[in-house]
C-alpha cells in the first residue's frame, strides 16, 4: 500500500505540473511553428563557414528560429557542419536553438518567474562566446579534420529526419499573407505537430522525474546538497552540480524546467538552477550521440567545452543579477495543486487547446502524418530534406 500511494503522490504531483505548463506549451510551439513556418533560412551555411563574431551571430540568431527539440538540433548541427558550416558556428546554432528559443522562455516566465527567462536568455549568448572561445582554443587542426570525417559517414543518430525537413513556405509574398496562406497554416500546422511529437518524450519524462523528486525527496535533502544556509558555498557549488543533474536526468529541452523548478524550491543557487536549465546537450543520450556524430576524442572535448561554458555562465549570470536584485527570493513555487479549479489557467488551457486542435485538424486535412514516420529516418534520405512536397 505504501508504494502504492507513493508512486500515486508522484503521479498526481506530475499530472499537476503538466496542467500548469500545458497552456505555455501550447502558446510556445505555435509561435515557433509560425516562425519556422514564414522566417525564410535558405543558404545559411553560406554565413557561417568560419567561426567569426559575424558567423556566430548569424548561426545563434537563426539557432532562435529554429525547434527546442535537443535531439533534432544536435542533428542538424551535424547537417549543417556536412554542408560546409564551421564546426563552431554549427555549435553556436544547435545551443541557440535549444536555449533561447519561444518556447523555453515562455515555460519559465510562467512556471518559475520573468527572471529566470531573462537570465536564460542573457547567459544564453554568453554561453555561446565561451563555447565559440573554447573551440578556437582547444577544437581545431586535425581534431576538427576527424570530426568532419566522422561526421561525413552519416551514421544516425536521433530525431534525423526531423531535422532535414523543411517546410518553410516559399514565395515573394509578404510576411502575414504567407503566414494565413493555405500553404501557411499548413506549414504551421505540420512544425506544431512535430515539434510536440519530437519533445513529448522529454516532457512527460521530465514531469515524471519532477514529480517524484517533488513527492519523494525531503526538501531537507536538497537543501542539504544544495548548501542553502552557506550562500557563498552555495554560489560556488552549485552551478557545478547543476549540469552533473542535467547529465544523468536523462531529460532535455523545455522537458527539464519542471525538475528545474523542484531543484529551486529544493534551495539550488541561482547560478546552480539555470546552469541545469543550460545543460540539456550534455544529457547521456546526446555524448553517445556526439561520439558517434564526431567520434571520441571530439566528444569528449565538445561535452568538456559545453559543460565549463554552462557553469561559467551560471556564475556570470548570478554576479551580474545579485547587484540588480533580480534574483527571486520565493522558494515556494506553485508547481503542484491539489485539485483543478476555474481559475485563468484552467481557462487559458481551453482556449490553447482548442488552437492545438485546430492545428491538428489542419495537419491531418493537408494529409501530413506520413511526415511523423519519418522524423526518425536516416540523415540522407532525400525526401526527408525535401519534405515540402507533403504540402497542398
Amino acid at each position: 500500500m505504501f508504494v502504492i500511494n507513493a508512486v500515486g503522490d508522484a503521479l498526481a504531483a506530475a499530472g499537476s505540473m503538466g496542467w500548469e505548463i500545458l497552456w505555455p506549451l501550447i502558446l510556445g510551439f505555435t509561435l515557433s511553428g509560425v516562425i519556422q513556418a514564414v522566417v525564410r533560412t535558405e543558404q545559411i551555411t553560406k554565413l557561417m563557414r568560419d567561426d567569426s563574431p559575424r558567423a556566430i551571430s548569424v548561426a545563434t540568431g537563426l539557432g532562435a528560429l529554429s525547434s527546442s527539440c535537443s535531439y533534432a538540433a544536435v542533428a542538424l548541427a551535424r547537417a549543417l557542419f556536412r554542408k560546409g558550416a564551421s564546426l563552431t558556428s554549427a555549435m553556436a546554432f544547435e545551443v541557440a536553438s535549444t536555449n533561447l528559443v519561444v518556447e523555453l522562455g515562455l515555460i519559465l516566465a510562467f512556471v518559475m518567474g520573468w527572471q529566470f527567462t531573462a537570465a536564460e536568455f542573457v547567459g544564453g549568448p554568453l554561453m555561446i562566446i565561451l563555447i565559440a572561445l573554447g573551440f578556437r582554443l582547444w577544437m581545431r587542426g586535425k581534431i576538427v579534420d576527424a570530426a568532419r570525417e566522422q561526421a561525413d559517414k552519416g551514421l544516425a543518430g536521433s530525431m534525423e529526419g526531423h531535422a532535414a525537413m523543411d517546410m518553410s513556405v516559399q514565395g515573394d509574398q509578404g510576411f502575414w499573407r504567407r503566414l494565413f496562406s493555405k500553404p501557411g497554416l499548413t506549414s504551421v500546422s505540420q512544425y506544431f505537430v512535430m515539434d510536440w511529437a519530437s519533445v513529448i518524450r522529454d516532457i512527460v519524462i521530465g514531469l515524471l522525474i519532477a514529480g517524484a523528486f517533488d513527492a519523494w525527496v525531503p526538501k531537507s535533502w536538497l537543501q542539504a546538497l544544495f548548501l542553502e544556509g552557506h550562500p557563498t558555498l552555495a554560489f560556488l557549488i552549485d552551478p557545478l552540480i547543476g549540469p552533473i543533474l542535467a547529465m544523468v536526468s536523462f531529460v532535455c529541452s523545455v522537458g527539464n524546467v519542471p525538475l528545474a523548478a523542484v531543484l529551486w524550491n529544493g534551495g539550488i543557487s541561482f547560478g546552480g538552477v539555470i546552469s541545469f536549465i543550460f545543460a540539456d546537450l550534455i544529457i547521456i543520450p546526446i555524448i553517445i550521440i556526439y561520439r558517434k556524430y564526431y567520434g571520441s576524442r571530439a566528444a569528449l572535448r565538445i561535452t568538456g567545452i559545453f559543460y565549463g561554458a554552462m557553469v561559467l555562465a551560471g556564475y556570470a549570470v548570478e554576479l551580474l543579477f545579485t547587484p540588480l536584485r533580480l534574483i527571486p527570493t520565493n522558494r515556494h513555487l506553485t508547481i503542484v495543486t491539489t485539485s483543478i479549479s476555474w481559475n485563468y489557467t484552467t481557462w487559458l488551457n481551453i482556449v490553447f487547446l482548442l488552437v492545438a486542435a485546430f492545428l491538428l485538424v489542419v495537419f491531418t486535412r493537408s494529409g501530413s502524418w506520413p511526415m511523423l514516420r519519418m522524423m526518425s529516418g536516416h540523415p540522407d534520405t532525400d525526401d526527408q530534406a525535401n519534405a515540402k512536397h507533403s504540402q497542398p
